[in-house]
């Protein structure tokens, strides 16, 4: 269980993240919502499907993306916090930032949230001390290079062992400034090759031995369709089949685009584990 503000969020039975990218460059969905009527239309049906979580994103960490200033970020950003918190008052909001100064702008603005750090710390020297200042939970996600360099030729000598090192590296600092609700993230498709990325999924379990929550981040990604063909838009139904494959390895949260399949699909992993007891 970790505590964000009034919330105590319990990870017995898997969550949902639903994703809000407020973005005109992101992968999928850049450009959709952008403003206040399409963000809340959003917001709604997120929640309404059944999400534990909103995840709202200003910056794209697509392969490639274009940097954007500080100031930019957040810009984007406040209009859409506003808004769903009032709207939405007692809905549990992450943020999808890898910038200390923007984590903080909106946690000291609009309350707190989850900080979604897609760099775990490693694009911002500042983002531990913050976190830990600002006592709310942190999503680490396992990275290598930068959105801009990541995809250029990948390569470990142990893909398990150093994504292990990074964590408990990290997990280590982040204790030592008295954070406790950390979420590990593997990082599916953040400096990692098409094999590298179903390594992690056969190979999830593995960190569930830090006893911490896992989120599994995977949702219409190119890992699927460039094994597949297609598209991200005909991705859905191997999302669901990979989200079901996580979640039978260990995974807490399900980060996605399409919310009412993921938590179909936990409601039935829920149920096939039921009747094991």
């Amino acid at each position: 269980m970790i505590k964000c503000g009034n919330h105590s969020i319990n990870f017995e039975i898997p969550l949902v993240m639903g994703i809000l990218n407020i973005t005109p460059d992101s992968f999928f969905d850049g450009g959709n919502y952008t403003n206040e009527s399409n963000i809340l239309k959003r917001a709604e049906i997120i929640l309404s499907e059944g999400a534990d979580i909103i995840d709202v994103g200003a910056f794209s960490t697509r392969p490639g993306a274009k940097n954007v200033s500080v100031d930019e970020e957040y810009k984007r950003m406040v209009p859409a916090i506003k808004c769903i918190r009032k709207e939405f008052p007692d809905a549990i909001l992450s943020i999808d930032t890898f910038r200390a100064e923007i984590a903080k702008r909106i946690v000291n603005g609009f309350g707190a949230c989850i900080i979604n750090d897609i760099s775990g710390g490693t694009m911002d020297d500042h983002m531990f001390e913050t976190i830990g200042q600002l006592k709310v939970p942190y999503i680490m996600m396992h990275i290598k290079g930068t959105p801009q360099t990541m995809q250029q030729n990948p390569t470990y000598n142990n893909l398990m062992g150093e994504i292990k090192s990074f964590f408990e590296d990290r997990i280590h600092q982040l204790k030592i400034l008295g954070v406790e609700d950390v979420i590990l993230d593997p990082g599916f498709g953040f400096g990692k090759t098409l094999e590298h990325n179903y390594e992690i999924v056969a190979r999830l379990k593995e960190f569930c031995d830090y006893k911490l929550p896992i989120l599994a981040g995977l949702s219409r990604k190119s890992m699927i369709y460039k094994y597949l063909g297609g598209s991200a838009d005909s991705s859905l139904n191997a999302t669901t089949a990979l989200n079901m494959m996580c979640l039978e390895n260990g995974a807490s949260i399900l980060r996605v685009h399409d919310v009412k399949e993921a938590v179909e699909c936990v409601k039935l992993h829920n149920m096939i584990k039921s009747q094991l007891k």
